[in-house]
């Protein structure tokens, strides 16, 4: 985890890696929220980009950043209990990854990019973390989300998402991590039901997005 803020220097990402743009609703809209405020608190999660920690200081806002897919993937994170209903299974450690990986010293988000972690994450992680990023969001805060609709293709491969300043997000893929789950729109929503709003779009591949208001 890292906090950025401030102006920023050049970007130390790969001119070589392959960038697949994306028409997104959702990024227009919210980048609209960010260019419209000062000095707001971003949370990024996912692969860090030295890019997208530009683009938001240039505008002005701080961000912090977390990887919740590659860290949920640490063996430090699991666990083999002694006694109880888990006695002698591998299980994920919950609350020490909630603990070391979202906490944030008292500290709270106006805007999240949680992308499309919740596809990839385990899904013993899923509602705990959404819940959390409840509790570490400022009331009206705004919170994007993408999801899969399948499983399985090229348009599924786990991909760092790069801001520009159009109605694109360019999508370089990655990958290393299976997609998990898939959410159906009621799925999501239950997802999200401490949320005081969501507001969903549509899309011409086989990605959803949602925004959702704290």
């Amino acid at each position: 985890m890292g906090l950025f803020g401030g102006k920023s220097g050049s970007s130390g990402a790969s001119a070589a890696a392959v960038r697949i743009p994306r028409h997104s609703s959702g990024w227009l809209q919210l980048s609209k929220h960010l260019s419209g405020r000062d000095s707001l608190r971003i949370l990024d999660i996912g692969p860090t980009s030295a890019g997208n920690i530009n683009f938001i200081t240039n505008l002005g806002h701080s961000v912090y950043m977390a990887n919740l897919v590659e860290d949920s993937a640490r063996p430090e994170y699991t666990m083999t209990p002694a006694d109880g209903p888990d006695a002698g299974r591998t299980i994920l450690d919950i609350d020490r990854f909630l603990k070391e990986n979202l906490d944030f010293s008292g500290r709270t988000f106006d805007v999240v990019t949680l992308w499309d972690t919740a596809d990839y994450l385990p899904a013993a992680l899923v509602d705990p973390v959404i819940n959390r990023l409840y509790d570490v969001m400022e009331p009206g805060g705004q919170l994007l989300a993408l999801f899969h609709s399948k499983p399985t293709g090229d348009d599924t491969t786990f991909s760092r998402y790069h801001l520009t300043a159009t109605d694109l997000l360019e999508l370089q893929r990655i990958g290393g991590h299976p997609i998990r789950q898939v959410f159906t729109t009621r799925q999501v929503e239950t997802l999200f039901k401490r949320y005081r709003s969501h507001k969903f779009f549509l899309a011409k591949d086989t990605i959803r997005e949602v925004i959702v208001s704290r």
